[in-house]
């Protein structure tokens, strides 16, 4: 994945130090470009180790059609914790104590950090025990598994997008409008988190299925990693719906972006040297929305050690 240390390089080289609105700051490069080949082995990275099940159970959650975080807690998936933890704690049913700006005051006082924690946990099992706090609490609103498999349309129906698009896929390859979207401008502000990971589409071309992703903000040092993985997930498991053999995975990103505090996190990775990339196997006849993560494989993982770094919220 030298693919990817490039890209911090430059970003190190030419990018401009900016605010954000986490109050982090970062050093952003506008308009970036990767290519993966797929026939090269699976796209994620050895230089740290990326939790595969992390990403494997999100994009499954994605194509269910879920934006509930009590799937990704039953699978041992905290990613979204936090987002739908801020939602509850601003509104009037929270009555632990003040959590205002948690997210800078958790990283910047360990006394309050285990506050953070405590009531953090007491949040995740309530997700996972009280189903009406759940289905009030644990949803992040119009997220992105909503927008893939229920777009509201002008009849107050619903448009199932990646339905639409293996339809499209089988029936006319060649078009050029295999598109899915999550931006959706009249839910981002009722989203928990407007969509990163904003535009996909679709490329079919001598049996092999490609796919190139639009991000409007990119986290490269802990979310590009994951969503890399995510979309060559992604083209596997559409292309395998399809009976094609996977080509690219193109990412383009908007704003690259690394947070000020990854800075030290970021020097270790880059005195590490990628290792050869996995082969991803998916067992099973199932459609890829019913497939359960323990039939997605990766062969031959061999990650570096993990590197931590603070998420900002």
């Amino acid at each position: 994945m030298k693919i990817y240390q490039d890209l911090i390089q430059v970003i190190l080289d030419r990018g401009h130090v900016k605010t954000d609105r986490t109050g982090v700051g970062t050093r952003s490069l506008f308009g970036y470009q990767m290519r993966f080949n797929l026939q090269e082995g699976f796209p994620i990275l050895t230089t740290k180790r990326v939790a595969f099940g992390l990403v494997k159970s999100e994009l499954l959650w994605f194509l269910r059609g879920d934006a509930n975080i009590r799937y990704l807690l039953e699978h041992d998936n905290h990613i979204w914790d936090e987002w739908a933890f801020q939602r509850y704690v601003k509104s009037e049913d929270y009555q632990g104590p003040d959590m205002e700006d948690f997210g800078r005051r958790a990283l910047l006082d360990p006394d309050f950090n285990q506050v953070y924690q405590d009531q953090l946990h007491l949040f995740q099992d309530k997700i996972l025990t009280d189903e009406a706090f759940a289905a009030q609490y644990g949803d992040l609103g119009p997220i992105y598994g909503k927008q893939w498999r229920s777009w509201p349309d002008r009849d107050q129906g619903k448009i199932d997008q990646i339905q639409l698009l293996l339809d499209s896929l089988r029936h006319d390859p060649d078009s050029r409008r295999h598109l899915v979207t999550a931006w959706n401008p009249a839910d981002v502000p009722h989203a928990a988190l407007p969509p990163c990971h904003c535009l996909f589409q679709f490329y079919v071309a001598q049996g092999q299925l490609s796919c190139q992703l639009y991000q409007r903000s990119a986290d490269v040092f802990l979310g590009v990693p994951f969503n890399i993985s995510s979309y060559a997930l992604l083209t596997h498991l559409i292309a395998r719906e399809l009976g094609l053999e996977v080509g690219e995975f193109i990412h383009t990103l908007g704003d690259a972006h690394l947070y000020l505090n990854h800075q030290e996190a970021v020097d270790q990775l880059m005195s590490r040297q990628p290792g050869p990339l996995p082969q991803l196997v998916i067992k099973g006849d199932e459609p890829m929305d019913q497939l359960d993560s323990s039939q997605i494989q990766l062969v031959d993982y061999r990650p570096q050690g993990p590197i931590e770094a603070p998420i900002a919220v």
